[in-house]
């Protein structure tokens, strides 16, 4: 499809309320109109971590009115847009319900399409917002609920390369901030810290190192802080900087080493037919400069190009998920019926074997 589309977008997945207004060009550039985030922090920063459901309540609160401020600062009327789409899955479920039955509401009012997007299908195509990118591409997609390595071929077209096998490593962040008394969100905190220690202090394992699989593990690291921590408390604030310095060394090692064996797998895999193959690294971890920086020198070496959109649509945000289905209605794809369901656990790549159990509401990874 060569013509202009018009997309609004909802995310409501976690702990941020978002709406925002997106053109996709005809020659496949895009345009974000508007771009609506509020951020929930306040709420849950008293308890450590999200409250599902403080989330849900919120978004209920919030989510009327951030959808008409970005109409609004479009300068779009809800029968201009060509489509609705909202976050689908995965993510807590009843965040999820109130983004996907609003979206349900305002294409069935204006009779427009619905279109139910995977979240993580959002991050994985937002590098061709930003920077449009040509497929293929490698994705590390590293957030607070999903540490992935994926292989973006096309729009629908996923092979996941490497998950985690536990914690994902925003989550690993945000408890080991939490085990040596650091405020939510744990992990700027972490970075701040460890930007005053010593990494060499602590020597911090580096899970799955040496392993031919490109899976991710960091529960081990995360019992490694806590014992490390209990060993030396009461903790001095020189002793949080060196433990945060050498967890936020020992991640980014591991986190080198995957890269690295994927970008290896990446070049056997598609030879010389790429003239510039490109890593996109994306999710809220991304915003991590040491991570960033340790990623971008690797893809230096190895002939990459590194790309990371911008931070704030790094984080969850509805652009991407306006984006997403405009890049789905570009190639053909149809809209969902009114009857779609949110799924809570949804993977991108739906052929890939299960790693994290396998219950009646699917594999969590």
């Amino acid at each position: 499809m060569d013509q202009s589309t018009c997309i609004l977008g909802i995310e409501t997945s976690c702990d941020e309320t978002a709406a925002a207004v997106v053109r996709r060009n005809g020659d496949g550039g895009g345009e974000i109109l508007s771009d609506i985030v509020f951020s929930q922090l306040e709420e849950h920063a008293a308890y450590g971590g999200v409250v599902p459901e403080i989330a849900a309540r919120a978004h209920v609160e919030r989510l009327d009115s951030l959808v008409a401020k970005a109409l609004e600062e479009a300068g779009v009327g809800l029968r201009e847009l060509d489509a609705v789409a909202a976050t689908s899955g995965p993510g807590l479920i009843g965040g999820l319900i109130v983004g996907l039955m609003t979206a349900k509401a305002l294409a069935a009012a204006a009779a427009k399409p619905l279109f139910a997007i995977n979240h993580l299908e959002g991050h994985a195509l937002t590098a061709r917002l930003t920077h449009r990118l040509p497929f293929p591409y490698l994705l590390l997609l590293v957030s607070g609920g999903h540490t992935q390595m994926i292989l973006v071929r096309g729009v629908d077209d996923y092979e996941r390369w490497g998950t985690t096998i536990d914690d994902a490593l925003g989550e690993a962040f945000d408890k080991t901030a939490k085990l040596i008394g650091l405020p939510y969100p744990g992990g700027p905190e972490v970075e701040k810290a460890a930007a005053r220690g010593d990494a060499g202090r602590f020597d911090l394992p580096t899970p799955l190192r040496g392993e031919q699989r490109l899976d991710f593990s960091f529960s081990g690291l995360k019992t490694a802080v806590r014992q490390t921590a209990q060993s030396i408390a009461p903790l001095s604030e020189k002793d949080v900087d060196d433990i945060c310095a050498s967890f936020q060394d020992a991640i980014t090692t591991t986190l080198r080493e995957r890269v690295e064996r994927s970008l290896q797998r990446f070049s056997e895999t598609y030879g010389n037919e790429i003239s510039e193959p490109v890593l996109v690294v994306a999710g809220g971890v991304a915003a991590n400069a040491a991570i960033r920086g340790s990623l971008e020198a690797l893809c230096g070496k190895k002939g990459f190009r590194f790309v990371a959109p911008p931070l704030h649509l790094c984080t969850d945000n509805a652009v991407m998920i306006a984006w997403a289905a405009a890049e789905r209605m570009a190639v053909g794809i149809g809209s969902d019926e009114l009857d779609v369901a949110p799924r809570s656990r949804w993977p991108l790549d739906e052929n890939s074997a299960a790693v994290i159990g396998h219950g009646k509401r699917g594999a969590k990874a």
